[in-house]
C-alpha cells in the first residue's frame, strides 16, 4: 500500500488544499501533485517527507516551498553525490529514520527542517508508475487516504453548493487509450465521464469528494473491446540527439495473455524449489524424547511433514529440489531432478537428516546460487520459502537479487508469526507475482503450503516471444525483454527503442508486434498494431520508465568498453529526467526562490552548491529496516483453527460423539461454516499417525500398493481388505485410500492434490469398475462418499 507521511513530534500537520492531475494511458500513469500543509500548532516542528516507492514507480520531481525558500531534490552521479553528502548537515536524521522507525522497505525521504507555527509548506511531487491489472481486466490506480484533506477539516471548509464539490480538492484524471475508454469505477463521488475525442479514445473525470471513512482512492479504468494487450508509443524528445534513448521514440507493450484452464502435459509442469529455514526444526518446548511421537501424531506441526506433503503432492514430470539454510545452505540434489518414484523416495529419506541451526541466515547466498543456475528448458521456476529468522542487514541485497530475476521465477513465502522478516517475505512475493502467507501456528503450515502449491500448478503462459513488423528503415532495440512466464491474472510490460529513419511518411505509418506463447501444449498467437505517430507528450512518462529499466539492465549486465559511452549518455539523460538508478544518488538543495533553476535542465556544477545562497539538505532513496506489526483480520480463521486444535487434543481412541456434535452446533451458532457430518467413520477421529502413514505410502504416480501397513493405517485387517476386493490389488488399495482421505477432507484440506493424483491414475485404468469399487469401499470403511469423488 502506498502513502505519504509527514513525521514530527505532533501529528497535527493539516493538509489544507491539494491539486492533483493524473494522466493514465493504458497501463502507465503520470502523476503531478501539489499539496499544501500548515502547522496549526503554537510550536515549531521538525518535519520529514517520506514517500514509499516500489519497483514500478519512478519519483522524478520533488520540491518543497516554505516562504521564500525552496528545497529541491536533485540527482548526481554517485561519486559526486557521496562528496556532497559529506558536506551535508543533518544526514543523521536519515540514518535515525532508517534504523529506528517502524516502516520497512524502500522510500524516498527528504528532511525539510523546522516549520514555524501557522506557517505553510507546499509539497510538489511528480512520479510515473506502471499500473497493475485488476482481476476484472481494468487498470488500477490508487491514491493514499493520507493525502486527502481530512473529513473533520473538510466539514468546515468552503463547499460549492451548486456542484457539491470541495473547493480545496482539485483532483482531475485524464484517460487515454487507442482501444477507447469504456467507463470508470471510483470509490468516491466524481463527475460524469466526459469524452474529449470523437472516437472516445480520450476522456476526463474529476473527483468531487475524497473517499469516505479514510479509504484509499481506488480508480478502475475499463477500456473498450476484449483486447488482452496494449501498446503506447511516445515521441522522441526534440531536444535530444537522435540515436539516444530520449532522441528516439519508445514503445511500451503491456502483455496480458489469455490463459485457459488446461491440464499441462508432462515435461511442462515447472521446477519447484523448497527452501526451509533450519531454525524451524528447533522446538525447545518439546523434550527430545517426545519429538518423534509428536511429529507422527501431528503431521503438520513440524516442517518435515510439510515437506513430505509437498513432495507427495507434486505431479509426475516436474523438476524439484529441497534446500535447507542457516549459517550455510545445503541441497538434497546438486541440481533439480525430475520427479519420479526413485527421486521422491530419496528425498523423503533425506527429510530426517535436516538438523536444527540457530546460527546465521544465509538466504542471500542461497538465492544467488539458485539464480545462477540456468532454467531447465520448458520448465518454470517457483520457490517456496519457509523462514523464521531475520535476514540481518542483507534485506536490500536480497530484494535486489529478487528484482533482477523477477521475470524468471515466482516466490511463495511463509514467514512465521515470530519472524522478523515478514515484510521482506511479502515484498519478495509481490515482486514476483507470488503470495505471502504468515504462519501463525505450525499446525497450518502444511495446509497453507499445499494451497499455494495448488495455485503454482495452475496453467501459465510460457515460451513467450515477440516479433516486430515496422516500416522499412526502422528497427527495434529491446530495453526490457519479454518475461519467461506470465501467470494467470497478471501482466508484464516490455519496453523497446525504435531506431532509424523511416523511408516513408511516418505520420501515416503504423507498426505491429506479434506475441506468441504456450499454455501447456496449446500455442497462441496475437498481433497488436499501433500508430507510429502518437500525440506529443513533453512529460515523457514512458521514456522515464524505459530509462529506469535500461539503467538497471546496464548495472546488472555490466558494460564493455564500447558500451561505456551508452552508459554515460544514459546516466546523463537520467539525471536530466530525474530518474534514479544504481549509478546516481540524491541530494536536495535549499535556496532562495529567486536562485532556483529549471528542473528540465541539468543541475549546476557542484561547486556552486557551496555558495552563500545554497545549502545542502538530506534527501535520498532509503531502505528502512523497521518492522510494522502484522494484524490478522480473519476472526473466522482463528476460531476454526482453535476448534480444529481442540478436536486434535481429544482422545483419539475413544472420542465422545455427543461432545463433537455440541462443538459442531456451537460453531454454527457463531456463524462459522461447518460442513462436517457425523458418520461411522468420522466418529473415530482421524489418527494423525495413521494419516501420515497413508500419505507416506502413496506412490509418485498417485496410486497405493496393497500392503499390510496401508491396511493397518486404514484401521482394517488384511483379511477384510482382501475378502471384499472387487478388482486388482493396486486399484483396490488406491480406491480405499482415496475414500479414506476424502472423508477427512474437513480436517486435512491439503489432501486435495493427493486425491487428484489418485483420481488421475484411476481414470487411466480402463479395466477398473470405479462405481463397484466405491460401493465396496464405502461398505468396508462405513462411510458415504459419492461417485463425484472421482471427478476431482
Amino acid at each position: 500500500q502506498r502513502g505519504i507521511w509527514l513525521f514530527s513530534s505532533c501529528p497535527e500537520m493539516e493538509l489544507e488544499t491539494m491539486t492533483v492531475k493524473v494522466t493514465i494511458q493504458d497501463f502507465v500513469a503520470d502523476v503531478v501533485s501539489e499539496l499544501f500543509f500548515r502547522n496549526t500548532q503554537q510550536v515549531s516542528k521538525e518535519i520529514m517527507f517520506i514517500f514509499p516507492v516500489d519497483s514500478d514507480t519512478v519519483v522524478h520531481t520533488f520540491y518543497a516551498t516554505m516562504g521564500d525558500t525552496r528545497i529541491e531534490a536533485m540527482l548526481w552521479e554517485k561519486e559526486e553525490a557521496q562528496h556532497l553528502c559529506k558536506a551535508t548537515s543533518g544526514m543523521e536524521n536519515l540514518r535515525y529514520l532508517q534504523d529506528q522507525w517502524d516502516l520497512w522497505g524502500p522510500v524516498f525521504a527528504c528532511f525539510l527542517g523546522t516549520l514555524p507555527p501557522n506557517r505553510e509548506v507546499t509539497i510538489s511531487l511528480c512520479y510515473v508508475q506502471e499500473l497493475p491489472l485488476h482481476p476484472d481486466g481494468a487498470a488500477l490506480f490508487c491514491w493514499p487516504h493520507e493525502l486527502f484533506p481530512q473529513r473533520n477539516y473538510l466539514s468546515e471548509c468552503y463547499i460549492s453548493s451548486e456542484e457539491g464539490m470541495f473547493e480545496n480538492l482539485h483532483f482531475s484524471i485524464c484517460l487515454k487509450s487507442a482501444h477507447g475508454v469504456s467507463h470508470v469505477a471510483i470509490n468516491s463521488s466524481y463527475t460524469p465521464l466526459q469524452y474529449t475525442a470523437p472516437d472516445q479514445t480520450s476522456a476526463e473525470v474529476s473527483l468531487k469528494l475524497p473517499p469516505w471513512m479514510q479509504d484509499d482512492l481506488n480508480l478502475l479504468v475499463y477500456y473498450r473491446g476484449s483486447h488482452t494487450h496494449s501498446a503506447v508509443v511516445e515521441r522522441r524528445d526534440p531536444k535530444a540527439p537522435p540515436g539516444s534513448l530520449l532522441g528516439d521514440p519508445v514503445v511500451m507493450v503491456t502483455l496480458t495473455p489469455n490463459i485457459p484452464e488446461v491440464v499441462p502435459s508432462s515435461g511442462q509442469l515447472g521446477e519447484f524449489l523448497f527452501l526451509m529455514d533450519r531454525s524451524l526444526f528447533q522446538d525447545a518446548q518439546v523434550p527430545p524424547e517426545e519429538l518423534p511421537c509428536l511429529s507422527s501424531a501431528h503431521p503438520s506441526i513440524c516442517p518435515q511433514n510439510t515437506l513430505l506433503f509437498l513432495l507427495k503432492s507434486l505431479p509426475l514430470g516436474c523438476y524439484f529440489n529441497i534446500y535447507s539454510f542457516g549459517a550455510t545452505f545445503k541441497a538434497f540434489y546438486p541440481q533439480s531432478v525430475e520427479y519420479t518414484q526413485e527421486s521422491m523416495d530419496n528425498a523423503v529419506r533425506c527429510l530426517s537428516s535436516i538438523c536444527p541451526d540457530l546460527g546465521g541466515c544465509d538466504l542471500l547466498g542461497l538465492l544467488k546460487s539458485i539464480y545462477s543456475t540456468p532454467l531447465i528448458h520448458g520448465n518454470l521456476r517457483q520457490l517456496f520459502i519457509f523462514i523464521q529468522r531475520k535476514i540481518s542487514s542483507e534485506e536490500e541485497a536480497v530484494m535486489a537479487e529478487v528484482y533482477r530475476y523477477r521475470d524468471h521465477h515466482r516466490c511463495f513465502c511463509f514467514p512465521t508469526n515470530r519472524c522478523d522478516s515478514f515484510n521482506l517475505s511479502q515484498a519478495m512475493a509481490l515482486e514476483t507475482k507470488g503470495e505471502c502467507v504468515c504462519i501463525h501456528s505450525r499446525m497450518d503450515m502444511a495446509s497453507e503450503a499445499v494451497k499455494c502449491l495448488r495455485r503454482a500448478l495452475q496453467p501459465m503462459a510460457s515460451g513467450i516471444s515477440l516479433h516486430w513488423d515496422l516500416p522499412p528503415g526502422l528497427e527495434v532495440s529491446m530495453i526490457r525483454k519479454a518475461p519467461e512466464m506470465i501467470f494467470q491474472g497478471h501482466q508484464s510490460s516490455v519496453y523497446a527503442q525504435i531506431r532509424g529513419q523511416a523511408q516513408q511518411d511516418v505520420e501515416l505509418g503504423e507498426g505491429a508486434v506479434s506475441l506468441q506463447y504456450h499454455v501447456g501444449s496449446q500455442s497462441f498467437n496475437y498481433t497488436l498494431r499501433f500508430s507510429l505517430f502518437p500525440s506529443a507528450d513533453d512529460r515523457l512518462p514512458v521514456h522515464r520508465m524505459a530509462m529506469m529499466h535500461l539503467l538497471w539492465k546496464l548495472a546488472w549486465e555490466g558494460t564493455s568498453r564500447a558500451e561505456k559511452d551508452i552508459q554515460h549518455s544514459a546516466v546523463k539523460s537520467s539525471i536530466s529526467l530525474g530518474v534514479p538508478s544504481p549509478f546516481t544518488s540524491g541530494v536536495a538543495v535549499l535556496m532562495k526562490q529567486r536562485d532556483a533553476w529549471h528542473h528540465d535542465s541539468l543541475p549546476p556544477d557542484s561547486s556552486t552548491l557551496f555558495s552563500s545562497s545554497c545549502n545542502l539538505v538530506p534527501c535520498q532513496l532509503l531502505w528502512l529496516r523497521g518492522f510494522r506489526p502484522v494484524w490478522f483480520k480473519s476472526t473466522k480463521f482463528w476460531i476454526v483453527q482453535k476448534c480444529q486444535f481442540c478436536l486434535e487434543m481429544l482422545d483419539r481412541k475413544a472420542p465422545d460423539t455427543e461432545a463433537l456434535t455440541q462443538l459442531s452446533a456451537s460453531c454454527k451458532a457463531s456463524n462459522i461454516s461447518w460442513d462436517w457430518k457425523i458418520s461411522p467413520l468420522s466418529t473415530r477421529l482421524c489418527d494423525f499417525s495413521s494419516l501420515r502413514v497413508v500419505v507416506a505410502l502413496q506412490k509418485a504416480n498417485g496410486s497405493w500398493a496393497f500392503t499390510a501397513a496401508l491396511a493397518s493405517a486404514l484401521g482394517l485387517s488384511n483379511a477384510d481388505v482382501d475378502g471384499q476386493r472387487p478388482t486388482e490389488p493396486t486399484a483396490w488399495a488406491t480406491v480405499l485410500a482415496l475414500v479414506w482421505l476424502h472423508q477427512y477432507k474437513w480436517k486435512v484440506p491439503w489432501s486435495e492434490l493427493l486425491e487428484a493424483k489418485a483420481c488421475r491414475w484411476l481414470r487411466d485404468q480402463a479395466e477398473v469398475q470405479l462405481d463397484e469399487c466405491l460401493e465396496a469401499a464405502n461398505s468396508l470403511l462405513g462411510c458415504f462418499v459419492e461417485p463425484t469423488v472421482f471427478r476431482i
